[in-house]
Formats: structure tokens, sequence, C-alpha cells
């Protein structure tokens, strides 16, 4: 690379570390390691979900605590952090800050199987929000500037299988080992082994120079935060996708932390059993969907860049009736047939998502684009989206019984996955001017 000097001495970074991206055995290195940092991410997160039914039992709490735990606790907490933390990174070390959050939110998830009451766990999972705010943002960075921008979307879809790698890994040992040794030691059993990823990252992952994929040189001075709200509210692209992301992040979230619950309650499933069900279903089925999703919309981009954002709205669209035959069949086993479709279509959205806002900013607001799109995904999607299933469940319970979880998965779910594939269809018209007009 011939701008690698100037650049490199400009960042306060090594020759070596400018040349080291040149291989892409170190790119994938890279992308492989952040995306096992990210499958911990959500194996930590999503562990909850399977155990939610015992703790509830053990603790005495109501759905609309549970929704308020999984939900609207973490994501005030996880959104407030996430963005002076991705300010942090636009400006100082990313892999720095990754090793870090790794390590706060494993001794986080340790640490909720001491807890005794429900102040003390919901304490425990606000400290795992804070941690885990610091993942993403620079993840996403690091990723942007090593891989160029016609594999971008691609390369943040393979990560983004973090997500759904973590899920599968979530249900898998979280329902098993909640099944023979109880809900404390899922929690410490899946934490622990977070702390060695951290020291791990700090050991093996090189810092990039921002705007490398571009051959670009960043400026020194990162843009005031202001000026990143102003940029991304001036696109029209942007502010539909991002609600429709978040309205998507609703149905994905809600199903996620409340399907487990569905099956226990309606279909008397056991949670070794579901979990295993659940892992390939949202797991791998998920990670098949979202890496999909970002491979398909590389492929067809060139002829069009609005297939980045049609292709989420095609994805919501056939979800809808599958995910109303979920919560209307008889049968366990046809429900969980059912919803393989969903689960391979949730998160297609996500790895496009996230490129084309990086599309839309400069070098050194990427960090902070990401955690502003994340801040409006979790609060309407994480925050919002399982606690307001928890308070709707509760309200029909006089009514519905044990069935009433049931009844408020189907009204909600399926009616926002159809309103987030309207928004993600309106943004396309855009898109193809607010990216040519993006600075650099």
């Amino acid at each position: 690379m011939k701008d690698a000097g100037p650049a490199a001495a400009g960042s306060g970074l090594s020759l070596s570390d400018a040349a080291h991206y040149d291989s892409a055995a170190s790119r994938n290195y890279a992308l492989v390691l952040l995306t096992v940092v990210y499958s911990f991410n959500f194996i930590d997160r999503q562990l909850l979900a399977i155990l939610q039914e015992s703790i509830k039992l053990e603790l005495s709490l109501s759905d609309s605590q549970l929704g308020l735990l999984t939900g609207f606790a973490f994501a005030v907490f996880y959104v407030t952090a996430g963005l002076p933390i991705a300010r942090w990174a636009d400006r100082g070390n990313r892999r720095n800050i990754v090793a870090i959050a790794v390590g706060l939110w494993s001794l986080m998830t340790a640490l909720s199987g001491a807890v005794q009451n429900y102040l003390q766990l919901l304490l425990a999972r606000i400290g795992v929000g804070i941690g885990e705010a610091g993942g993403s943002p620079p993840s996403h960075s690091i990723i942007s500037d090593i891989f160029p921008p016609e594999k971008r979307a691609s390369a943040i879809a393979f990560y983004s299988m973090g997500v759904n790698f973590g899920i599968l890994f979530g249900f898998l040992f979280g329902g098993w080992l909640n099944e023979f040794f109880g809900w404390r030691v899922a929690f410490v059993v899946v934490g622990l082994p977070g702390i060695l990823l951290a020291v791990i990252v700090k050991l093996t992952l090189r810092e990039p120079l921002r705007g490398l994929s571009e051959q670009k040189q960043a400026s020194d001075d990162s843009p005031p935060f202001t000026d990143v709200v102003k940029l991304l509210w001036s696109r029209l692209s942007f502010r539909h996708m991002a609600f429709a992301g978040a309205l998507n992040a609703f149905a994905g979230y809600s199903t996620s932390n409340w399907t487990a619950s569905f099956m226990i309650r309606s279909h008397q499933m056991t949670t070794g059993e579901l979990g295993t069900w659940l892992a390939l279903i949202m797991g791998l089925g998920g990670a098949i969907g979202v890496f999909g999703g970002g491979l398909l919309a590389d492929r067809l981009a060139p002829s069009d860049k609005r297939w980045y954002l049609w292709l989420p709205a095609l994805a919501g669209f056939i979800c809808v009736p599958f995910m109303v035959a979920v919560y209307t069949v008889d049968s366990a086993y046809a429900a969980l047939m059912i919803s393989i479709v969903p689960g391979l279509l949730f998160n297609v959205y996500l790895g496009n998502a996230i490129a084309t806002t990086h599309g839309l900013v400069g070098l050194r607001m990427r960090a902070t684009a990401s955690a502003i799109l994340f801040l409006i995904l979790s609060i309407i999607g994480l925050g919002i989206g399982p606690w307001s299933i928890g308070l709707l469940s509760d309200y029909l319970e006089p009514e519905l019984g044990v069935e009433s979880l049931r009844y408020a998965m189907l009204y909600l779910i399926p009616a926002v996955m159809f309103w987030s594939a309207c928004h993600f269809y309106l943004g396309a018209r855009t898109l193809r001017e607010d990216l040519a007009s993006a600075p650099d």
C-alpha cells in the first residue's frame, strides 16, 4: 500500500501495523475473533431467556419484571454506555476497548449466578449491558477499516452471525445446564470463559489504520457527536432504515426472549429438549440467514444498491404469515417446524443495515454511527419489545391464564414485523443518492 507510511505515521501505529492487514489471513483472523467475541456477547445475553422460567419460580417474579429484566433496564444502560464508548472508539484504540468490554460482561454474567433477589439480578444484568455496549461499535469500525466497501456487508454479516451463534450456544448450554445443574451453575459456567477471551483479544488482535480498506488517511480530528447525528438524520434512507431495523429488532428480541417461556407454558416442553430445538432454529438457522443476507446483497448491489434494503423488506414480508402460524397451531413440534422460516429470515437486515450506515458517514464517524444505529435498535427493539410482551401477557392473564403469553406474542410480533418491512422498502427509495453524497 503506497499510503501506508504517511497514514501510519499520522496514526501513531508502526509500519508493521499498517502492513499487517495486507494479508487475507490476517483480515480473516480478525473477523473470526471479533465474531467469537460477539457470540459470547449473545451467549451471555440470551442465556437469561432459557433460564427465566426457573428464575421466575425461585424469585417469584411477574412477566413484567422478566420483560424489564431482559429488555428495558438492560437496553437503557446498554445504549447509555454505548455512545461515550463509541466516541472513545472513534478516537482511541478499538482493540483495547473490545478486550475490556468482553472481560466486564463475562464477569457480570458469572456473578448473576450468585444473586439472591430481583434487585441483585437486575444490577448484574445492568453490568452485563454496560460491558456489552463496548463490543459492537469498535468491532464494526475495525471491520470496515480492513474490508473494502464491496465486501463490507458480507464481512459485517459474517460478524453478525455472532448473534445467532450466541443464541445457539446460549439456548443449548443454558437449557441442559439448567436441567441438570440449575440456573445458577449455568450463569457461572457460561460467563467465566469470556475472561480468557478478553486476554486473547488483547494479545493477538492488531489495531488497524483508519481508512485502510479505502486507502484514505483519516483526519486526526474526530467530528463532534452532533455532526454525526445531523448527517444521519439528514439522510431519509437512514431514518427509514433505522426505524425498520428497530421494529425488526422488536420482533426478533421479543421472539428470542419469550419463545422458550411460550413453549414451556403452552406446550409443556422441558428446557433441555427445547434449548436444542431453539439452538438449531434461531442459532444455526439465523446464522445462515444473516450471512446469506449480507452475501446476497453484496452480489446484487453492483446492479442496484437499493438491494441492501430491498432484501430485508422482502424477508420481513415473507416472515409474517409464518409468525402468525407459530402461535395458532396446537402441536409443539408443528410450531417449532414453522418457526424455521422466521428463524432464517429475522436477521437478514443486520449486516446490510450496519454496512449501509457506514457507507453514509465519514471514516471517524463509523463507531459513533454504529452506536447511534444500535441505540435506536436497542431502545425500540430490545427495550420496548420484550417488556411490551410481558406487560400485555400480564394484562391478558386474568382472562386467558397460561395462554396469555401466546396471545400477547400473536397480537404484537407479526404486526410489528410487517411494519418493519414497509419502512425498509421506503428507505430504499433514496438510498443511492444518500450513499453518493457521503463525506470522506
